[in-house]
């Protein structure tokens, strides 16, 4: 038997995470969208609430033990205040949390306490392809033994802040199975976009194409765990993100329908408005409790937990383009208007089947 009860810990996180979202991301979140870009002391403040570093364990520089329970409240929180500012401040985590997952005992005493124990700094990851089919288990970037090395050749895209980042993941095919590499800022044949990429969404983060032309790494740079602990990891964090904006779009748009008169009655009166609005709640909590639960099943090494990961992923995928649709059409005319957030959540709604790897708790 499983409870969500959060612990008094877990309170006191979710509390700060909650406050930050909507004192200082939901503020900001209009403009950044607009100017492109989060003012980094946002991020910086973010990071500073410590969610990544209470998963790393004291040995490598954090406070506490990955917990996903744990993980999926924050970033549900964080992202009802805005995606882009929740992704922006856990980017450092698409790099640490698979050294934590997969890597080796060296690697993580090497790796990851530059990462958490200094400021926020552009620590990433490249798993996304530019291809119509792409698959994270069936990659198109492939690396190949050579010598003490290995050989990466392929493209990524959607690596965000890559243009600066210290170091990343790369993930790749070899043998036939997915795998992560590090791979150090610089590296030869490493060649990131000089623009950055544009996207429906999500504007405020810079995401980068890379190019590995022949990068040559060591083979100590081998994150030799599986793959799948890594990607359940991020359909969770993208589904709980689904959650934290889909609650704000249903939010916005309930508070707007109680608010406005047409024709002398206030709109959520209408039948129509009350069921979209009924139907939006019932879809959210429902997601929830089905991405809680995966969280839960990954913390206890339950052996459906992948499975449930997918599940809980591709119900948010659905569940987020429809609540944001509804959003907008709950405003009407004033929902296609941009000075309203319905819009910009629409647009990143309808990303999150995109979004694999952008995330992980």
């Amino acid at each position: 038997m499983y409870s969500f009860e959060p612990t008094d810990e877990q309170k006191m996180l979710i509390d700060a995470v909650s406050r930050y979202a909507a004192s200082d991301l939901r503020p900001a979140a209009h403009d950044a969208d607009e100017n492109k870009e989060l003012p980094p002391k946002l991020i910086s403040k973010g990071w500073e609430l410590g969610v990544l570093q209470a998963s790393i364990p004291e040995a490598y520089g954090g406070f506490g033990d990955r917990s996903a329970v744990t993980g999926v409240l924050a970033a549900e929180e964080m992202a009802h205040g805005d995606l882009a500012g929740a992704l922006a401040v856990g980017t450092p985590g698409l790099f640490a949390l698979p050294i934590l997952l997969s890597g080796s005992e060296e690697q993580k005493s090497q790796y990851l306490p530059p990462v958490i124990a200094a400021d926020w700094k552009a620590y990433t990851a490249a798993l996304i392809e530019p291809a119509f089919d792409f698959d994270p288990n069936d990659l198109k970037t492939v690396a190949k033994a050579e010598g003490g090395d290995y050989i990466l050749n392929g493209e990524k895209t959607f690596a965000p802040f890559a243009a600066n980042a210290e170091a990343m993941i790369v993930y790749a095919k070899l043998d036939g199975a997915t795998k992560g590499f590090i791979v150090p800022k610089g590296a030869a044949g490493l060649k990131v976009g000089e623009e950055r990429e544009k996207f429906m969404g999500l504007n405020a983060i810079p995401f980068f194409k890379v190019t590995l032309e022949g990068v040559k790494i060591p083979k100590t740079n081998l994150l030799a765990g599986d793959f799948a602990p890594v990607l359940d990891a991020s359909r969770v964090a993208i589904a709980a993100m689904a959650i934290g904006v889909t609650k704000a779009a249903f939010e916005y748009s309930r508070d707007y329908a109680k608010e406005r008169d047409v024709f002398g009655v206030k709109v959520a009166q209408k039948q129509a408005i009350a069921f979209m609005l009924a139907e939006m709640v019932t879809e959210i909590e429902a997601i929830r409790m089905l991405v809680w639960e995966t969280a839960w099943m990954i913390d206890k090494g339950h052996a459906e937990a992948s499975k449930q990961a997918y599940l809980a992923a591709t119900g948010a995928i659905d569940m987020a383009m429809m609540v944001t649709d509804r959003a907008v059409q709950i405003l009407g005319g004033h929902g296609y208007i941009r000075e309203h957030p319905v819009e910009m959540w629409m647009r990143e709604g309808r990303g999150f089947a995109t979004f694999t790897g952008l995330a992980m708790v």
